[in-house]
Parts: structure tokens; C-alpha cells; sequence
């Protein structure tokens, strides 16, 4: 349960919604498998699995939720060997060419035949709302997978007014500041990973692993203009991960005495465990995240969600609407 990857959306609104009440709203929602014709489904489940039935796990004012998606795995070879037989069947029969119109018809009933008897691959995605923090923290590797997330559940709830957490300062000239000193900023080291763009040439990347970041080779690489994108850093000496310029976490991995500290609860089944755990766990992302945005220069809160975009759209357009009418009364 211990999350690898950390997106951070703020929440631009309070999040009002007791655990209660927002598992009543997921529960229409809960997960489905998928049919036979099927190709994909997504829903809630227990974060507990096996060992829990609510779609919300609860613990120090925190809220996980899991989604699960589901999908069809039918491999794109298969389909297009078995297109191009059909194509040639019909082109030896009818003496002509098949054209992508009809190649497309035919691959789509090439899955509707295949899709039945297709293995079914399955995923799990946590996340967990923090009210008193501000934030909603996804464990997702893409930006894709953790805003599938975020608009389900905005779906479930009506309304989730969130953006993408951002700095006031730019994370990739902070960030190549501090590799330039070269000094960490306060509660972190460096750690041993970075990657290093060229502002001028997008494709002009280098990656450094397992490197002294300190070293007079990448320092000289700073020198020539080239700035960080990514870099790696130690928090407090017990939380490694990978940061980037959007502000993302990868690679997290907790230290061994976090992670002890969660096993020396006094727990008696897997459910204890696993509130053990993600209360340690999110107590450390508190505090990681409070101390990595103030390296940054604080939060920007100036970016508006689009819930808030929508709203004020509507609400210019009724105050234009109004003054319309007005001209037109008087």
C-alpha cells in the first residue's frame, strides 16, 4: 500500500464530505468486471480488499479511496493477421482491393468475435483526499492515470475542484540553483539521480544514474546552460524519490524505519496493518510535502481549477445577460 509515485492535486474548494458520505456516493459506482463485449471498466473497491467491504478507508482526517480498472487484453497482431486474412479472402473472391473503410469494419468485427474469449487484465489505483492539507494525492506514474482517477471521482461526487499542485518559484531553475552551489535545500541531500535539458533544444537530454551529482562533470554541464528537469533527493535520510518539474514524485521509497515504525503498531489482523500503515504513511507525505514546497518558495494558489474557470464563466455570462436586459427595460 506504501505509495511509489506521488501527483498532488490542490483542492481549490473545501472538501466537505465525511468518509460516510463519500462512500455512499462511490457506491453506485463500485467496480464492475467487465462483460463479455466489454473492452475496458472502471470502478471503486475496498482499499482493504478481501479484508474490508467500505470504498473508503478513513484515518487522521485522511481519505483513501482504490479504483480498479479492468480490460480486455486482445494483442494487435492477432487482429491484424486475422484482418489481413479476411482482407485477402474478399480480394480473391471479388477481384479488388479492400480499402481502409472497410479494413477498419472488418477489424472491429474481428474484436467484437475475439473480445469473449479475451484474458481480462487488472489494475489498482490509490489515492487519498487530505482535507486539512489541501490536497489530493494520487499513486500514479502517469498524468494520465491519476486525472482518470480524479474525473471518476468527480463523477461519483458531483464536484472535486482541484489543479495541479505548482510552486511560486520554477522548479527546474530552482532546482538547477541548487545543483549549481551545489547545495541542498533545508531537511534535504541530494541523491544520486538527475536528468539535465537544454532550454534551447528539447531533444537534448542527458540522464545521470547512480552519479555524484556533486561532481565537476555535471557541474560543467550547468555552466553550459543546461538546466535540471529531474532530480533525485533524500528527505530527513528516510524518504528517497525523484522530482520533477512538474512537481511529481517517482521512485518513492520509504526507509526501513518508517516502515518498521508502521509494523510495531500493536495490530492484531490485516485490516489494523493496513490503517497502521497508511497512517504512518500519509503522516510522512504531510510533512515531505510541506517541507518540498517551501524549498520551491510556497504554493501557487493563483491557478484556478476548471470548476472555478466554469463558474466564472457562468457567472459573467448572467451578469452580461443582466445588463442586457436592463438596457433593454429602460
Amino acid at each position: 500500500m506504501w505509495f511509489k509515485n506521488l501527483r498532488v492535486y490542490r483542492l481549490t474548494k473545501e472538501f466537505a464530505l465525511t468518509s460516510e458520505k463519500l462512500n455512499e456516493l462511490l457506491e453506485p459506482h463500485a467496480f464492475v468486471p467487465c462483460g463479455s463485449q466489454d473492452a475496458a471498466r472502471y470502478g471503486w473497491v475496498a482499499p482493504l480488499g478481501r479484508h474490508g467491504s467500505e470504498l473508503v478507508h478513513a484515518a487522521n482526517g485522511y481519505l483513501m479511496v482504490c479504483a480498479k480498472k479492468q480490460e480486455k487484453v486482445i494483442p494487435a497482431a492477432v487482429v491484424n493477421e486475422k484482418v489481413e486474412e479476411l482482407a485477402q479472402a474478399i480480394s480473391e473472391k471479388e477481384a479488388r482491393q479492400v480499402g481502409r473503410k472497410e479494413r477498419q469494419n472488418l477489424k472491429d468485427e474481428v474484436l467484437l468475435e475475439m473480445r469473449p474469449k479475451a484474458f481480462a487484465r487488472s489494475r489498482l489505483q490509490y489515492a487519498y483526499i487530505a482535507p486539512k492539507d489541501g490536497w489530493v494525492v494520487v499513486d500514479a506514474s502517469s498524468a494520465s492515470a491519476a486525472e482518470e482517477l480524479l474525473e471518476n471521482l468527480r463523477e461519483a461526487i458531483s464536484s472535486l475542484a482541484v489543479v495541479p499542485l505548482a510552486a511560486k518559484n520554477l522548479p527546474q531553475q530552482t532546482m538547477t540553483h541548487w545543483l549549481s552551489a551545489p547545495e541542498a535545500p533545508a531537511q534535504f541531500e541530494f541523491g544520486h539521480e538527475c536528468e539535465l535539458r537544454d532550454p534551447k533544444d528539447s531533444g537534448s537530454v542527458i540522464r545521470c544514474k547512480n552519479q555524484d551529482l556533486c561532481a565537476e562533470e555535471i557541474h560543467n554541464h550547468l555552466v553550459a546552460g543546461l538546466q535540471v528537469h529531474k532530480l533525485g533527493l533524500v528527505w530527513r535520510g528516510g524518504v528517497e524519490f525523484l522530482v520533477d518539474d512538474q512537481l511529481s514524485l517517482k521512485r518513492v521509497k520509504f526507509g526501513d524505519e518508517l516502515i518498521e515504525k508502521a509494523d510495531s503498531a500493536d495490530t492484531e489482523n490485516a485490516a489494523q496493518r493496513f490503517d497502521a500503515d497508511f497512517s504512518v504513511m500519509t503522516l510522512e507525505i504531510s510533512a515531505l510535502l510541506t517541507d518540498l514546497l517551501a524549498a520551491f518558495g510556497g504554493a501557487n494558489t493563483d491557478t484556478a481549477s476548471v470548476e472555478e474557470i466554469v463558474a466564472r464563466a457562468s457567472r459573467a455570462e448572467a451578469e452580461q445577460t443582466a445588463r442586457e436586459v436592463e438596457e433593454v427595460v429602460f
